[in-house]
């Protein structure tokens, strides 16, 4: 195999990998996804610390007698992210509070 012909070996799999159909097109969509890649690990992380925070809560919560779930402090939670994101955003709440609840 030549230069010319591994060249656009490598250049035919970025394009099918990213579904472009030029090689600026390609080469940006790769660089973007290795953005959102790193975005996502830090979601990650931030849920992982707002899980944590809440178990704190919860805990001073439970331990002065009050109950683990504050509902109208959730609604208020379910607004912002509706308000932020439409209503997808809602869909996001609520997937983030199940997750901060743990077990109820």
């Amino acid at each position: 195999m030549n230069s010319t012909t591994a060249t656009a070996n490598t250049e035919k799999s970025l394009a099918e990998e990213t579904g472009a159909r030029t090689d600026e097109a390609a080469a940006l969509i790769a660089g973007a996804r290795e953005r959102i890649d790193s975005l996502d690990d830090r979601i990650i992380g931030l849920v992982q610390e707002r899980m944590a925070v809440s178990a704190v809560i919860q805990e001073a919560r439970i331990t002065s007698g009050g109950r683990r779930v504050n509902l109208s402090r959730e609604m208020e939670i379910l607004g912002q992210y509706r308000d932020a994101l439409g209503k997808p955003g809602t869909s996001l709440a609520m997937t983030l509070l199940e997750l901060c609840r743990g077990r109820v």
